[in-house]
């Protein structure tokens, strides 16, 4: 059965690996995507033209450039993106860092041979076998993977990763649109595994390849750790109440698509 897959690439000040990214987007990848989706999440540097640039030289597949209103950090990008498939009859959405620390070949296996549409999330993981990092520290490889054990314990199941640059999820899954009861921001990966773990969904882990080169990561590692053991903390308190709906109507998020062509 073909199912029409969205790639989405969110970037923030990512002008020099941005290239780098969509340039790998080859033949094979394109031949399983029907469209993608690059949202700047208002970059201070030439991220915006460096992207429009890549996706120019990929004349053979549609391609769409948006800049959101404003910064809504990595989440906001997310549900943006998730609202764009819901709304254009999307069957699966894939999503790519623009930051250039995971690649997308790393999921064309399981997209040749179906695996991944079995399943409501794919999330890639860093530390599984098959899995290969380069760039990263001793003690960050240590933290997160005490974190992953501990996560593993409260969501009474394996978890090898909290968050990676490459997730594929089933937009039937998301059709109720529970992801926008989550915070915007880095926290929102995790939010979507909790949230995933307590209603049982069928997920699975996959390898990936993760570099650290020139880029310079959005995220603080000692506070988002600490930010994520308060999370679990309140998960084996009471699970259900981190995920209830937050009082006052729900944000807008707003994107202008400054490019785009079809095939």
């Amino acid at each position: 059965m073909k199912r029409r897959l969205l790639l989405f690439i969110p970037m923030y000040n990512c002008e020099k690996q941005i290239k780098r990214v969509i340039g790998r987007i080859g033949t094979e990848a394109q031949e399983h995507l029907a469209e993608i989706l690059v949202a700047d999440n208002s970059s201070a540097d030439g991220s915006l033209g460096a992207a429009r640039q890549a996706l120019a030289g990929l004349p053979g597949i549609r391609a769409t450039l948006v800049r959101n209103t404003r910064n809504y950090s990595l989440g906001g990008s997310l549900k943006i993106a998730f609202n764009y498939c819901l709304e254009n009859n999307y069957d699966h959405c894939i999503v790519l860092h623009g930051d250039d620390q995971a690649d997308i070949g790393d999921i064309l296996p399981c997209l040749k041979d179906e695996t991944f549409f079995e399943y409501d999330c794919a999330f890639g993981s860093r530390f599984l076998p098959g899995s290969s990092l380069h760039g990263y520290s001793k003690m960050r490889i240590l933290g997160n993977r005490a974190l992953n054990g501990l996560t593993s314990l409260v969501g009474k199941r394996a978890v090898s990763d909290l968050g990676s640059g490459l997730n594929m999820y089933k937009m039937a899954y998301l059709k109720d649109r529970f992801y926008t009861r989550f915070p915007d921001n880095l926290t929102f990966d995790v939010y979507m595994l909790l949230y995933c773990l307590l209603a049982k969904a069928s997920l699975m882990f996959f390898p990936i390849s993760w570099s650290e080169s020139d880029q310079k990561s959005n995220a603080r590692a000692f506070r988002q750790g600490l930010k994520i053991l308060q999370l679990l903390l309140q998960y084996s308190v009471n699970a259900k109440a981190i995920f209830a709906a937050p009082g006052g109507p729900e944000p807008a998020y707003s994107c202008e698509i400054v490019y785009s062509h079809a095939p």
